[in-house]
């Protein structure tokens, strides 16, 4: 499905999804088969989840094997994007900690159907939670894709990643062996996502029941808190680090970058706008082509600021809306799971989805309040992508002005 009618078909879905519900309610067979619709939506969802993130975030850290001969270039590229990926978690968090004000509107429902418990964080304190937390990362990466462990899965992906960059020689062909498995699984990932649509009008009339007007204000509630903290990260944080790091002040870097992220907003894809900041980076802030061959396809696989930031508030949000609830611990197991979560989001239209079930999956949040989450998403999409293509581009300058000698 083209990227431009993406949005009014999931729009179009969701209103006949609820004008299904709304009119049709005794039609015992519609209930029926768009349970069967939803079940299946979801089943789909949970099977790409696992290898998409494994394989996504293991070929995005194996392209670090350029460090090895760019020196500095490499360390300074994946300080900063830790760095800025951070910094976005973390305004999420603490925004969402003083501004919530869906939390005025009545929960979904009472009785949450939980999917899977990354740890218990109940009753533990600080010195259990962190060995749950590493109990859950280091085990046998095979038991915890069937286990659908995230934190297990990341975290295998990672060390493997790094293992592999560290150690195979510059003529070794198990790089391009797993770009090419990466390919086939976004390939397989966006077929999933082109039935989103089907999956949308499904999820809606099974909530139909449910969606009060209380809940359409919520969700607006929430999309202003993502917005507003979404801007916030893209025009004060991100610009203030160009600033202070490198010397460029705010409106001459945004005049500068402008046409990479209107192509961002408007394809919401970090991969579809790669060239034209790559000729952005190069001709108008100054970076030498090398470096800027290395550093933004490197962002657009690991560095998702917006995408971080998105998923942390859409966690808060729906922990609330289906009754789940949320301590210090169940925080740090957001803050540290989206971290790896959002590196391993595919630069394609709605694939933080994939980074998002991951930290769903990870605090007990059951997998079907995503759908709540679809029919807001691709408009929130467009913003989030553009932050993550400006962080690119900055993190392409900061490694010009702190590799300048190399």
């Amino acid at each position: 499905m083209s990227s431009r009618w993406f949005a009014p078909a999931l729009l179009a879905a969701a209103l006949l999804g609820w004008l299904s519900a709304t009119l049709w309610p005794d039609l015992s067979w519609l209930h029926a088969v768009t349970a069967v619709l939803q079940n299946t939506f979801l089943a789909a969802l949970r099977m790409i989840i696992v290898p998409l993130i494994f394989f996504s975030l293991l070929s995005g850290v194996l392209q670090l094997r350029a460090s090895n001969s760019m020196g500095r270039l490499g360390g300074v590229t994946l300080a900063y994007y830790l760095t800025t990926s951070a910094i976005a978690i973390g305004i999420a968090l603490v925004v969402v900690l003083f501004i919530h004000p869906w939390t005025d509107q009545p929960p979904l429902t009472e009785i949450p159907t939980v999917d899977v418990k990354l740890i218990d964080t109940e009753s533990a304190g600080a010195i259990d939670l962190i060995g749950n937390l590493l109990g859950s990362m280091f085990v046998n990466p095979f038991t915890a894709m069937a286990e659908t462990n995230i934190l297990g899965v990341l975290t295998a992906a990672l060390l493997l990643g790094l293992a592999a960059a560290l150690s195979l020689p510059a003529d070794s062909k198990w790089p391009a062996m797993l770009n090419e498995i990466t390919g086939v699984i976004y390939k397989l990932a966006g077929w999933v996502l082109m039935t989103l649509p089907i999956g949308l009008f499904a999820i809606t009339h099974q909530l139909t029941d449910r969606l009060e007007f209380g809940t359409m204000v919520a969700l607006g509630q929430f999309a202003g808190v993502v917005f507003g903290a979404t801007l916030f990260h893209g025009l004060i944080v991100l610009p203030l680090l160009a600033w202070l790091l490198c010397g460029m002040p705010p409106w001459k870097l945004l005049s500068a970058i402008s046409q990479p992220l209107l192509t961002a907003f408007v394809t919401s894809s970090s991969a579809a706008t790669l060239p034209l900041s790559l000729q952005t980076a190069e001709k108008k802030l100054g970076v030498e082509r090398e470096k800027a061959a290395f550093v933004l396809p490197l962002g657009a696989t690991i560095n998702m600021d917006g995408t971080a930031l998105f998923e942390s508030v859409a966690v808060i949000f729906l922990a609330y809306m289906f009754s789940v609830p949320i301590d210090g611990g169940a925080i740090v197991v957001i803050f540290l799971v989206t971290m790896l979560a959002s590196a391993g989001a595919p630069g394609i239209p709605s694939g933080s989805l994939a980074g998002l079930q991951v930290v769903l999956i990870a605090v007990g949040i059951p997998l079907e309040a995503i759908g709540l989450l679809l029919l807001i998403e691709r408009p929130l999409d467009t913003f989030r992508t553009a932050v993550n293509v400006e962080g690119d581009l900055i993190g392409s300058l900061v490694a010009q002005r702190f590799t300048r000698n190399d």
